[in-house]
């Protein structure tokens, strides 16, 4: 299995960079998970849009999903790549996104996507890999965290989340830890996302191999960011790098 990073800006983006999406490969199958803000043309770098064979996202929250349009328009009326792309998003999320277009293009973009609502708790296959899904602590809305396996290696991705004992279940002994840490340590820290302490002891809760901090504020420093979270879990910590390519498990 390979991870690559297309982007990891929490809320907002770095100059040049983008919000949160990643693309998880293995035996020639792609999976986009989480589609934020510049991560398609980012993508475009490694694969063709028409090479995109599903797509997963966490939650409804924008710097998550706003370049499913971009891919919509370029599958459907630019012709690259073939109609029913599955998209695999949380109950309700999809009539969401398809609101704010006129009522022709809501009816192609569900021509474009095979919507596959997805609850928490869920599990599908999708190619070579077997997910399985977790409610996350994000706002009351049902966000969703990915367990993804395939031959044995194990990525575990938060998506948005505060502190839970589902993510730590979610991340349970896997290969890679892919965890936001939005916040540093602070005294007025809200339950709805991780600062790089508290994805260190998730980290260290759930036995993972190696944590990946990503969903960092754009306005923090990355190292105290790297610090904190290692004041907390003992294995490798990684510090998620837009366009960095990684292998998953043996």
């Amino acid at each position: 299995m390979e991870l690559i990073v297309l982007g990891t800006g929490g809320t907002w983006p770095n100059a040049g960079g983008a919000t949160a999406g990643f693309l998880v490969r293995h035996e020639g199958f792609n999976l986009w998970l989480d589609a934020g803000s510049g991560t398609l043309s980012r993508l475009l770098e490694f694969i063709n849009m028409g090479d995109i064979h599903a797509v997963a996202v966490s939650h409804e929250h924008p710097d998550h999903f706003v370049d499913l349009y971009s891919c919509f328009y370029a599958r459907f009326y630019g012709e690259e790549g073939e109609n029913g792309l599955p998209l695999y998003a949380p109950t309700g999320m999809y009539d969401k996104v398809a609101s704010i277009l006129s009522i022709d293009s809501q009816a192609v973009m569900s021509v474009a996507f095979d919507v596959r609502e997805t609850r928490p708790g869920d599990a599908f296959e999708v190619g070579p890999f077997r997910v399985q899904t977790g409610l996350m602590a994000h706002l009351g809305l049902s966000a969703l965290g990915f367990r993804i396996q395939a031959d044995g290696a194990v990525l575990a991705y938060s998506g948005d989340s505060g502190p839970t004992p589902v993510l730590v279940d979610l991340a349970r002994d896997a290969d890679l830890f892919l965890c936001e840490a939005t916040w540093q340590d602070r005294t007025d820290l809200q339950p709805f996302h991780l600062s790089a302490r508290q994805a260190g002891e998730h980290a260290a809760q759930s036995g993972a191999e190696r944590l990946m901090l990503t969903h960092l504020w754009p306005s923090l420093e990355p190292g105290l960011s790297l610090e904190q979270a290692g004041q907390a879990f003992d294995g490798e910590i990684l510090l998620a790098v837009e366009g960095e390519r990684l292998k998953v498990g043996e």
